[in-house]
Protein backbone atom coordinates (compact mmCIF):
# COMPACT_ATOMS: atom_id res chain seq x y z
CA UNK A 1 0.00 0.00 0.00
CA UNK A 2 3.03 2.67 0.47
CA UNK A 3 3.54 2.76 -3.48
CA UNK A 4 3.59 6.55 -4.48
CA UNK A 5 -0.09 7.95 -5.78
CA UNK A 6 0.10 11.93 -6.79
CA UNK A 7 -3.30 13.22 -4.89
CA UNK A 8 -4.40 15.50 -7.83
CA UNK A 9 -8.06 16.15 -8.99
CA UNK A 10 -9.81 13.29 -10.33
CA UNK A 11 -12.42 13.95 -13.21
CA UNK A 12 -14.88 12.13 -15.36
CA UNK A 13 -12.24 11.69 -18.12
CA UNK A 14 -9.92 10.40 -16.10
CA UNK A 15 -12.32 7.81 -14.57
CA UNK A 16 -13.63 6.84 -18.24
CA UNK A 17 -9.59 6.28 -19.34
CA UNK A 18 -8.73 4.84 -16.53
CA UNK A 19 -11.39 2.22 -16.93
CA UNK A 20 -10.53 2.17 -21.00
CA UNK A 21 -7.45 1.01 -19.72
CA UNK A 22 -8.16 -0.85 -16.78
CA UNK A 23 -9.87 -3.78 -19.37
CA UNK A 24 -7.03 -3.06 -21.61
CA UNK A 25 -5.12 -4.42 -18.95
CA UNK A 26 -7.10 -7.54 -18.66
CA UNK A 27 -6.71 -8.66 -22.22
CA UNK A 28 -3.33 -8.21 -22.08
CA UNK A 29 -3.24 -10.45 -19.07
CA UNK A 30 -4.96 -12.49 -21.47
CA UNK A 31 -2.68 -12.67 -23.77
CA UNK A 32 0.30 -12.81 -21.73
CA UNK A 33 -1.14 -16.16 -20.61
CA UNK A 34 -2.19 -17.20 -23.44
CA UNK A 35 1.44 -16.62 -24.97
CA UNK A 36 2.98 -18.15 -22.07
CA UNK A 37 5.14 -15.54 -21.52
CA UNK A 38 5.68 -15.45 -17.64
CA UNK A 39 8.49 -16.65 -15.85
CA UNK A 40 10.13 -20.14 -15.30
CA UNK A 41 9.74 -21.89 -12.53
CA UNK A 42 12.06 -20.20 -9.15
CA UNK A 43 10.63 -21.21 -5.80
CA UNK A 44 10.88 -17.86 -4.87
CA UNK A 45 8.73 -17.11 -1.74
CA UNK A 46 8.70 -13.28 0.10
CA UNK A 47 7.68 -12.17 3.47
CA UNK A 48 6.52 -8.68 4.86
CA UNK A 49 5.49 -8.12 8.49
CA UNK A 50 3.45 -5.14 9.17
CA UNK A 51 4.28 -3.90 12.90
CA UNK A 52 3.23 -1.36 15.79
CA UNK A 53 4.87 1.81 17.52
CA UNK A 54 3.74 1.53 21.24
CA UNK A 55 5.91 3.65 24.37
CA UNK A 56 7.43 1.74 26.98
CA UNK A 57 3.84 2.65 28.37
CA UNK A 58 2.37 0.53 26.30
CA UNK A 59 0.39 3.06 24.54
CA UNK A 60 0.71 3.43 20.61
CA UNK A 61 3.13 6.16 19.52
CA UNK A 62 2.25 8.19 16.05
CA UNK A 63 5.73 8.93 15.32
CA UNK A 64 6.34 6.68 11.95
CA UNK A 65 8.29 9.24 9.97
CA UNK A 66 10.47 9.56 12.49
CA UNK A 67 11.33 6.29 13.30
CA UNK A 68 12.03 5.62 9.25
CA UNK A 69 13.66 8.58 9.63
CA UNK A 70 16.21 6.97 11.68
CA UNK A 71 15.94 3.50 10.40
CA UNK A 72 17.10 5.03 6.76
CA UNK A 73 16.80 1.49 4.94
CA UNK A 74 14.49 0.73 2.17
CA UNK A 75 13.55 -2.58 3.87
CA UNK A 76 11.25 -0.45 6.02
CA UNK A 77 8.06 1.02 4.91
CA UNK A 78 5.15 3.31 5.91
CA UNK A 79 1.44 1.43 6.46
CA UNK A 80 -1.58 3.37 6.59
CA UNK A 81 -1.37 5.23 9.91
CA UNK A 82 2.09 6.63 11.89
CA UNK A 83 1.51 4.00 14.28
CA UNK A 84 2.24 1.52 12.01
CA UNK A 85 6.08 0.29 9.87
CA UNK A 86 5.70 -2.56 7.26
CA UNK A 87 9.15 -4.69 6.40
CA UNK A 88 10.39 -6.21 3.65
CA UNK A 89 12.38 -9.20 3.37
CA UNK A 90 13.97 -10.06 -0.20
CA UNK A 91 12.57 -12.78 -1.75
CA UNK A 92 14.27 -16.20 -1.00
CA UNK A 93 14.05 -19.42 -2.56
CA UNK A 94 12.80 -22.03 -0.90
CA UNK A 95 14.99 -24.94 0.04
CA UNK A 96 17.85 -25.11 2.58
CA UNK A 97 18.12 -23.66 5.57
CA UNK A 98 16.02 -20.68 4.39
CA UNK A 99 13.52 -20.98 7.58
CA UNK A 100 16.69 -19.95 9.66
CA UNK A 101 18.22 -17.68 7.75
CA UNK A 102 14.50 -15.73 7.51
CA UNK A 103 14.46 -16.13 11.05
CA UNK A 104 17.76 -14.07 11.49
CA UNK A 105 17.42 -11.74 8.86
CA UNK A 106 14.16 -10.42 10.88
CA UNK A 107 16.44 -10.60 14.46
CA UNK A 108 18.94 -8.79 13.13
CA UNK A 109 16.40 -5.75 10.97
CA UNK A 110 13.56 -5.80 13.79
CA UNK A 111 16.48 -5.52 16.46
CA UNK A 112 18.16 -2.37 14.49
CA UNK A 113 15.14 -1.28 14.43
CA UNK A 114 13.91 -1.19 17.78
CA UNK A 115 16.95 0.27 18.55
CA UNK A 116 16.25 3.01 16.35
CA UNK A 117 12.09 3.60 17.61
CA UNK A 118 14.23 3.58 21.23
CA UNK A 119 15.92 6.80 20.56
CA UNK A 120 12.63 8.38 20.34
CA UNK A 121 10.90 7.21 22.90
CA UNK A 122 9.05 4.31 21.10
CA UNK A 123 8.92 0.59 20.82
CA UNK A 124 8.31 -2.04 18.18
CA UNK A 125 5.71 -4.19 18.93
CA UNK A 126 4.66 -7.31 16.72
CA UNK A 127 0.91 -8.24 16.91
CA UNK A 128 -2.04 -8.21 15.09
CA UNK A 129 -4.10 -5.79 16.48
CA UNK A 130 -2.36 -2.95 19.32
CA UNK A 131 -4.81 -3.69 22.36
CA UNK A 132 -4.43 -0.42 23.89
CA UNK A 133 -5.57 1.41 20.47
CA UNK A 134 -8.64 3.56 20.86
CA UNK A 135 -11.21 5.17 18.20
CA UNK A 136 -9.76 8.36 19.11
CA UNK A 137 -6.12 6.86 18.28
CA UNK A 138 -7.01 6.21 14.30
CA UNK A 139 -8.60 9.23 12.80
CA UNK A 140 -7.89 11.23 9.58
CA UNK A 141 -5.12 13.42 11.03
CA UNK A 142 -3.13 9.91 11.75
CA UNK A 143 -2.84 8.97 8.64
CA UNK A 144 0.90 8.75 7.48
CA UNK A 145 2.06 11.54 5.03
CA UNK A 146 1.80 9.94 1.83
CA UNK A 147 -0.40 10.98 -0.88
CA UNK A 148 -1.73 7.44 -1.90
CA UNK A 149 -3.20 7.30 1.83
CA UNK A 150 -4.90 10.41 1.30
CA UNK A 151 -6.36 9.63 -2.32
CA UNK A 152 -7.31 6.53 -0.85
CA UNK A 153 -9.06 7.64 1.92
CA UNK A 154 -10.94 10.20 0.00
CA UNK A 155 -12.65 7.86 -2.56
CA UNK A 156 -13.36 5.22 -0.19
CA UNK A 157 -15.63 8.10 1.66
CA UNK A 158 -17.09 9.65 -1.53
CA UNK A 159 -17.87 5.81 -2.69
CA UNK A 160 -20.04 4.95 0.87
CA UNK A 161 -21.34 8.66 1.29
CA UNK A 162 -21.73 8.41 4.89
CA UNK A 163 -19.47 7.02 8.14
CA UNK A 164 -17.78 3.75 8.68
CA UNK A 165 -19.51 1.64 10.92
CA UNK A 166 -18.17 -0.93 13.26
CA UNK A 167 -20.60 -3.41 14.69
CA UNK A 168 -18.63 -6.77 16.04
CA UNK A 169 -20.18 -9.16 18.52
CA UNK A 170 -17.84 -11.44 20.28
CA UNK A 171 -16.87 -12.12 23.27
CA UNK A 172 -18.11 -8.56 23.98
CA UNK A 173 -19.92 -6.09 21.59
CA UNK A 174 -18.01 -3.03 19.64
CA UNK A 175 -20.06 -0.52 18.25
CA UNK A 176 -18.11 2.33 16.71
CA UNK A 177 -18.12 4.85 13.69
CA UNK A 178 -15.32 6.46 11.88
CA UNK A 179 -15.60 9.29 9.00
CA UNK A 180 -12.51 8.24 7.66
CA UNK A 181 -10.70 4.36 6.42
CA UNK A 182 -8.28 5.23 9.42
CA UNK A 183 -9.57 1.67 12.27
CA UNK A 184 -8.21 -0.34 9.26
CA UNK A 185 -4.66 0.68 10.04
CA UNK A 186 -5.27 -1.48 13.39
CA UNK A 187 -5.18 -4.53 11.80
CA UNK A 188 -1.27 -5.49 11.19
CA UNK A 189 -0.82 -8.51 9.67
CA UNK A 190 1.96 -11.19 8.23
CA UNK A 191 1.82 -11.19 4.03
CA UNK A 192 3.52 -14.62 2.55
CA UNK A 193 4.60 -14.26 -1.19
CA UNK A 194 4.61 -17.19 -3.20
CA UNK A 195 6.01 -16.86 -6.73
CA UNK A 196 4.11 -19.84 -9.16
CA UNK A 197 3.41 -20.54 -12.88
CA UNK A 198 0.39 -19.58 -14.29
CA UNK A 199 -0.13 -23.61 -14.76
CA UNK A 200 0.34 -24.19 -10.35
CA UNK A 201 -1.42 -20.77 -9.93
CA UNK A 202 -4.97 -22.03 -9.45
CA UNK A 203 -4.01 -24.74 -7.38
CA UNK A 204 -1.75 -23.19 -4.98
CA UNK A 205 -4.84 -20.25 -4.37
CA UNK A 206 -6.87 -23.07 -3.78
CA UNK A 207 -4.94 -24.72 -1.37
CA UNK A 208 -4.17 -21.89 0.29
CA UNK A 209 -8.08 -20.64 0.51
CA UNK A 210 -9.06 -24.13 1.84
CA UNK A 211 -6.46 -23.92 4.79
CA UNK A 212 -7.17 -20.12 5.24
CA UNK A 213 -9.21 -21.38 8.57
CA UNK A 214 -6.54 -23.26 9.80
CA UNK A 215 -3.88 -20.52 9.65
CA UNK A 216 -6.33 -18.45 11.70
CA UNK A 217 -7.13 -20.94 14.16
CA UNK A 218 -3.52 -22.04 15.20
CA UNK A 219 -2.03 -18.43 14.54
CA UNK A 220 -4.80 -15.96 15.99
CA UNK A 221 -3.54 -12.53 17.65
CA UNK A 222 -5.83 -9.97 17.48
CA UNK A 223 -8.81 -10.38 20.11
CA UNK A 224 -8.85 -6.63 21.31
CA UNK A 225 -9.78 -3.71 19.65
CA UNK A 226 -10.56 -0.33 20.96
CA UNK A 227 -10.70 -1.51 24.57
CA UNK A 228 -13.40 -4.17 24.10
CA UNK A 229 -12.59 -8.08 23.55
CA UNK A 230 -13.90 -9.81 20.08
CA UNK A 231 -13.07 -12.19 18.01
CA UNK A 232 -9.84 -14.58 18.61
CA UNK A 233 -8.19 -12.90 15.12
CA UNK A 234 -11.03 -9.78 14.85
CA UNK A 235 -8.59 -8.34 12.16
CA UNK A 236 -11.06 -9.82 9.03
CA UNK A 237 -14.40 -8.47 10.68
CA UNK A 238 -12.80 -4.77 11.26
CA UNK A 239 -11.18 -4.80 7.95
CA UNK A 240 -13.59 -5.47 6.30
CA UNK A 241 -16.19 -3.26 8.03
CA UNK A 242 -13.75 -0.40 8.27
CA UNK A 243 -12.74 -0.29 4.08
CA UNK A 244 -16.65 -1.38 3.30
CA UNK A 245 -17.82 1.26 0.49
CA UNK A 246 -21.29 -0.01 0.49
CA UNK A 247 -24.28 1.48 2.10
CA UNK A 248 -26.47 -0.29 3.69
CA UNK A 249 -29.11 -0.41 0.50
CA UNK A 250 -26.17 -2.36 -1.45
CA UNK A 251 -25.26 -4.42 1.10
CA UNK A 252 -28.85 -5.56 1.22
CA UNK A 253 -28.69 -6.21 -2.41
CA UNK A 254 -26.00 -8.31 -1.91
CA UNK A 255 -23.42 -6.37 -3.54
CA UNK A 256 -19.77 -7.70 -2.68
CA UNK A 257 -17.79 -6.24 -0.39
CA UNK A 258 -14.25 -4.90 -1.05
CA UNK A 259 -12.80 -7.30 1.66
CA UNK A 260 -13.56 -10.73 1.13
CA UNK A 261 -13.09 -14.49 1.03
CA UNK A 262 -14.15 -15.17 -2.28
CA UNK A 263 -17.17 -17.18 -3.24
CA UNK A 264 -15.78 -19.97 -5.63
CA UNK A 265 -12.62 -21.97 -6.45
CA UNK A 266 -10.64 -20.59 -9.26
CA UNK A 267 -9.49 -22.71 -12.80
CA UNK A 268 -7.25 -19.36 -13.42
CA UNK A 269 -5.13 -16.73 -12.34
CA UNK A 270 -7.00 -14.70 -14.54
CA UNK A 271 -10.43 -15.56 -13.16
CA UNK A 272 -9.14 -13.51 -9.85
CA UNK A 273 -8.77 -10.51 -12.01
CA UNK A 274 -11.24 -10.37 -14.07
CA UNK A 275 -13.99 -10.77 -10.74
CA UNK A 276 -12.43 -7.75 -9.29
CA UNK A 277 -12.55 -6.01 -12.71
CA UNK A 278 -16.00 -7.20 -13.23
CA UNK A 279 -17.29 -6.67 -9.68
CA UNK A 280 -15.73 -3.53 -8.01
CA UNK A 281 -15.72 0.27 -9.38
CA UNK A 282 -12.03 1.74 -9.44
CA UNK A 283 -11.21 3.71 -6.37
CA UNK A 284 -8.30 4.97 -7.50
CA UNK A 285 -8.27 5.80 -11.36
CA UNK A 286 -4.62 6.86 -11.58
CA UNK A 287 -3.32 5.85 -15.11
CA UNK A 288 0.39 5.24 -16.07
CA UNK A 289 1.96 5.58 -19.39
CA UNK A 290 1.72 2.21 -20.96
CA UNK A 291 -0.76 1.51 -23.40
CA UNK A 292 -0.82 -2.37 -22.68
CA UNK A 293 -1.55 -3.89 -26.06
CA UNK A 294 0.24 -1.56 -27.98
CA UNK A 295 3.34 -2.75 -26.10
CA UNK A 296 2.25 -6.24 -26.26
CA UNK A 297 2.25 -6.14 -29.97
CA UNK A 298 5.78 -4.68 -29.97
CA UNK A 299 6.83 -7.63 -28.35
CA UNK A 300 7.35 -6.18 -24.88
CA UNK A 301 5.85 -7.17 -21.25
CA UNK A 302 3.73 -4.00 -20.12
CA UNK A 303 3.37 -3.48 -16.25
CA UNK A 304 0.18 -3.34 -16.47
CA UNK A 305 -0.27 -0.52 -14.21
CA UNK A 306 -3.65 -0.02 -13.51
CA UNK A 307 -4.97 -3.66 -12.89
CA UNK A 308 -2.22 -3.58 -10.45
CA UNK A 309 -3.45 -0.28 -8.84
CA UNK A 310 -6.90 -1.31 -8.97
CA UNK A 311 -5.78 -4.89 -7.48
CA UNK A 312 -4.25 -3.46 -4.82
CA UNK A 313 -7.53 -1.96 -3.96
CA UNK A 314 -9.75 -5.47 -3.39
CA UNK A 315 -8.66 -7.07 -0.03
CA UNK A 316 -8.85 -10.84 -0.74
CA UNK A 317 -6.97 -12.83 1.85
CA UNK A 318 -5.92 -14.89 -0.59
CA UNK A 319 -5.11 -11.93 -3.58
CA UNK A 320 -3.08 -12.52 -6.95
CA UNK A 321 -0.32 -10.73 -7.71
CA UNK A 322 0.84 -9.37 -11.55
CA UNK A 323 4.31 -7.98 -11.49
CA UNK A 324 7.44 -7.61 -13.71
CA UNK A 325 11.24 -7.86 -13.06
CA UNK A 326 14.30 -7.61 -15.39
CA UNK A 327 12.13 -7.64 -17.92
CA UNK A 328 9.96 -10.78 -17.02
CA UNK A 329 6.19 -11.36 -15.80
CA UNK A 330 5.90 -13.44 -13.19
CA UNK A 331 2.49 -14.22 -10.79
CA UNK A 332 2.45 -14.85 -6.99
CA UNK A 333 -0.14 -15.60 -4.67
CA UNK A 334 0.08 -13.26 -1.54
CA UNK A 335 -1.22 -14.96 1.43
CA UNK A 336 -2.55 -12.10 3.94
CA UNK A 337 -4.69 -14.06 6.47
CA UNK A 338 -1.97 -14.12 9.17
CA UNK A 339 -1.71 -11.75 12.31
CA UNK A 340 1.85 -9.77 13.12
CA UNK A 341 3.60 -11.94 15.93
CA UNK A 342 3.62 -13.04 18.68
CA UNK A 343 7.64 -13.37 18.23
CA UNK A 344 9.86 -14.38 15.16
CA UNK A 345 9.99 -17.87 16.15
CA UNK A 346 6.22 -18.13 15.78
CA UNK A 347 6.04 -15.83 12.44
CA UNK A 348 8.53 -18.17 11.18
CA UNK A 349 6.90 -21.62 12.44
CA UNK A 350 3.46 -20.15 10.58
CA UNK A 351 5.37 -19.27 7.55
CA UNK A 352 6.59 -22.84 7.69
CA UNK A 353 2.96 -24.88 8.23
CA UNK A 354 1.85 -22.57 5.20
CA UNK A 355 4.60 -23.17 2.72
CA UNK A 356 4.37 -26.85 3.62
CA UNK A 357 0.65 -27.33 3.47
CA UNK A 358 -0.06 -25.42 0.53
CA UNK A 359 2.35 -27.48 -1.48
CA UNK A 360 1.77 -30.44 -0.71
CA UNK A 361 -2.15 -29.54 -1.01
CA UNK A 362 -1.77 -28.40 -4.30
CA UNK A 363 -0.15 -31.39 -5.78
CA UNK A 364 -2.90 -33.92 -3.87
CA UNK A 365 -4.29 -36.09 -6.50
CA UNK A 366 -7.73 -35.62 -5.05
CA UNK A 367 -7.62 -31.92 -4.06
CA UNK A 368 -9.08 -30.81 -1.41
CA UNK A 369 -10.91 -28.29 -3.82
CA UNK A 370 -12.53 -31.24 -5.29
CA UNK A 371 -13.69 -32.40 -1.85
CA UNK A 372 -14.65 -29.35 0.41
CA UNK A 373 -17.44 -26.61 -0.57
CA UNK A 374 -16.39 -23.48 -0.66
CA UNK A 375 -19.10 -22.79 1.13
CA UNK A 376 -17.66 -25.02 3.56
CA UNK A 377 -14.51 -23.12 3.90
CA UNK A 378 -15.47 -19.79 3.90
CA UNK A 379 -17.85 -20.93 7.20
CA UNK A 380 -14.73 -22.44 8.40
CA UNK A 381 -12.96 -19.02 8.21
CA UNK A 382 -15.23 -17.26 10.16
CA UNK A 383 -15.59 -19.63 12.89
CA UNK A 384 -11.81 -19.87 13.06
CA UNK A 385 -11.67 -16.10 13.42
CA UNK A 386 -14.06 -16.24 16.16
CA UNK A 387 -12.73 -18.93 17.96
CA UNK A 388 -8.90 -19.52 17.06
CA UNK A 389 -7.57 -22.50 18.58
CA UNK A 390 -10.66 -23.57 20.00
CA UNK A 391 -12.53 -23.85 16.45
CA UNK A 392 -14.23 -26.63 14.93
CA UNK A 393 -13.81 -26.87 11.25
CA UNK A 394 -15.58 -29.00 8.46
CA UNK A 395 -13.21 -30.93 6.91
CA UNK A 396 -12.91 -34.03 4.07
CA UNK A 397 -13.57 -37.35 5.53
CA UNK A 398 -10.27 -39.67 5.17
CA UNK A 399 -10.41 -42.33 2.71
CA UNK A 400 -12.88 -43.26 -0.81
CA UNK A 401 -16.79 -42.68 1.26
CA UNK A 402 -16.43 -38.95 0.90
CA UNK A 403 -18.41 -36.17 2.97
CA UNK A 404 -17.20 -33.73 5.16
CA UNK A 405 -16.75 -34.08 8.96
CA UNK A 406 -16.55 -31.51 11.90
CA UNK A 407 -13.44 -31.96 13.33
CA UNK A 408 -11.09 -29.53 16.32
CA UNK A 409 -9.01 -27.51 14.68
CA UNK A 410 -6.25 -28.54 17.12
CA UNK A 411 -6.76 -32.36 16.42
CA UNK A 412 -7.39 -31.74 12.55
CA UNK A 413 -3.80 -30.49 12.35
CA UNK A 414 -2.11 -32.84 14.99
CA UNK A 415 -2.93 -36.04 13.46
CA UNK A 416 -3.42 -34.65 9.50
CA UNK A 417 -2.00 -31.58 8.59
CA UNK A 418 1.18 -31.30 10.40
CA UNK A 419 2.07 -34.21 8.61
CA UNK A 420 1.34 -32.66 5.16
CA UNK A 421 3.22 -29.85 5.94
CA UNK A 422 6.36 -31.95 6.77
CA UNK A 423 5.81 -33.43 3.38
CA UNK A 424 5.19 -30.28 2.16
CA UNK A 425 8.76 -28.96 3.29
CA UNK A 426 10.51 -31.62 2.25
CA UNK A 427 9.24 -31.34 -1.48
CA UNK A 428 10.73 -27.73 -1.08
CA UNK A 429 14.24 -29.22 -0.40
CA UNK A 430 14.34 -27.50 3.31
CA UNK A 431 16.51 -28.55 5.46
CA UNK A 432 14.81 -31.62 7.98
CA UNK A 433 16.00 -29.91 11.12
CA UNK A 434 14.79 -26.47 10.21
CA UNK A 435 11.33 -28.34 9.31
CA UNK A 436 10.99 -30.09 12.71
CA UNK A 437 11.87 -27.38 14.89
CA UNK A 438 8.95 -24.76 13.48
CA UNK A 439 6.34 -27.29 12.59
CA UNK A 440 7.49 -28.37 16.63
CA UNK A 441 6.31 -25.12 17.60
CA UNK A 442 2.62 -25.41 15.64
CA UNK A 443 2.58 -28.95 17.49
CA UNK A 444 2.98 -27.74 20.93
CA UNK A 445 0.83 -24.50 20.13
CA UNK A 446 -1.86 -26.89 19.71
CA UNK A 447 -0.98 -29.68 22.07
CA UNK A 448 -1.37 -26.92 24.62
CA UNK A 449 -4.39 -25.05 23.01
CA UNK A 450 -2.10 -21.60 23.40
CA UNK A 451 -1.46 -18.85 20.82
CA UNK A 452 -1.17 -15.56 20.79
CA UNK A 453 -4.79 -14.65 21.14
CA UNK A 454 -5.80 -17.04 24.17
CA UNK A 455 -2.37 -15.46 25.86
CA UNK A 456 -3.75 -11.63 25.66
CA UNK A 457 -7.29 -12.70 26.51
CA UNK A 458 -6.03 -15.10 29.49
CA UNK A 459 -3.18 -11.92 30.48
CA UNK A 460 -5.65 -9.83 30.20
CA UNK A 461 -7.92 -11.16 32.64
CA UNK A 462 -4.95 -11.82 35.08
CA UNK A 463 -4.53 -8.56 35.11
CA UNK A 464 -8.53 -7.94 36.00
CA UNK A 465 -8.06 -10.07 39.25
CA UNK A 466 -5.38 -7.84 40.06
CA UNK A 467 -7.60 -4.67 40.42
CA UNK A 468 -6.89 -2.94 37.25
CA UNK A 469 -9.68 -1.06 35.52
CA UNK A 470 -9.99 -1.99 31.66
CA UNK A 471 -7.95 0.42 30.21
CA UNK A 472 -4.81 -0.20 32.88
CA UNK A 473 -4.96 -4.33 32.42
CA UNK A 474 -4.52 -3.56 28.85
CA UNK A 475 -1.87 -1.24 28.98
CA UNK A 476 -0.40 -3.82 31.43
CA UNK A 477 -1.07 -6.77 29.59
CA UNK A 478 0.71 -4.82 26.09
CA UNK A 479 3.67 -4.30 28.50
CA UNK A 480 4.19 -7.68 29.47
CA UNK A 481 3.69 -8.89 25.75
CA UNK A 482 6.43 -6.41 24.45
CA UNK A 483 8.67 -7.43 27.13
CA UNK A 484 8.28 -11.88 26.17
CA UNK A 485 8.35 -11.24 22.23
CA UNK A 486 11.90 -9.50 22.89
CA UNK A 487 12.42 -12.87 24.28
CA UNK A 488 12.36 -14.66 21.21
CA UNK A 489 10.89 -17.13 22.69
CA UNK A 490 7.63 -18.90 21.43
CA UNK A 491 4.39 -17.62 22.69
CA UNK A 492 3.07 -21.32 24.09
CA UNK A 493 5.96 -20.95 26.25
CA UNK A 494 4.78 -17.78 27.86
CA UNK A 495 3.52 -17.85 31.15
CA UNK A 496 0.07 -15.83 32.24
CA UNK A 497 0.73 -15.18 35.36
CA UNK A 498 3.18 -12.35 36.80
CA UNK A 499 3.00 -9.63 39.39
CA UNK A 500 0.86 -7.27 38.41
CA UNK A 501 1.25 -3.52 40.30
CA UNK A 502 0.61 -1.06 38.04
CA UNK A 503 -2.08 2.31 39.08
CA UNK A 504 -4.64 2.82 36.24
CA UNK A 505 -3.30 5.50 34.34
CA UNK A 506 -3.61 9.15 35.04
CA UNK A 507 -5.78 11.66 33.50
CA UNK A 508 -3.87 13.32 29.95
CA UNK A 509 -1.79 10.00 30.25
CA UNK A 510 -2.66 8.78 26.85
CA UNK A 511 -3.01 11.86 24.88
CA UNK A 512 0.47 12.69 25.97
CA UNK A 513 1.61 9.11 24.51
CA UNK A 514 0.10 9.17 21.59
CA UNK A 515 1.59 12.33 20.39
CA UNK A 516 4.60 12.26 18.58
CA UNK A 517 7.84 12.71 20.10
Amino acid sequence: MGEKVAADGIDLADRERYRRKLHDCLDGLHRLLAEKRFDRPRNLMGLEIELNLAGADGLPRMMNSQVLERIASGDFQTELAQCNLEVNILPHRLSGRVLDQLAEELRTGLGYAERKAREVAARIVMIGILPTLHATDLTAASLSENDRYVLLNDQMRAARGEDFALDIRGVEHLVSRSPSIAPEAACTSVQLHLQVTPGRFAAVWNAAQAIAAVQVAVGANSPFLFGRELWRESRPPVFQQATDTRSPELQAQGVRPRTWFGERWIDSAYDLFEENVRYFPPLLPVCGSQEPLRLLDEGGVPDLSELVLHNGTVYRWNRPVYAVADGVAHLRVENRVLPAGPTIADVIANTAFYYGLVRALAEEPRPIWTRLPFAAAARNFDSACRYGIDATLDWPRPGRAGGVADIPAVRLVRKELLPLAARGLDAWGVEPADRDHYLGIIDERCRRRVNGASWQAAAFHHALRHGLDRDAALAAMTRRYSELMHTGKPVHTWPVAWPVAERSAVPGQRQAATEGA
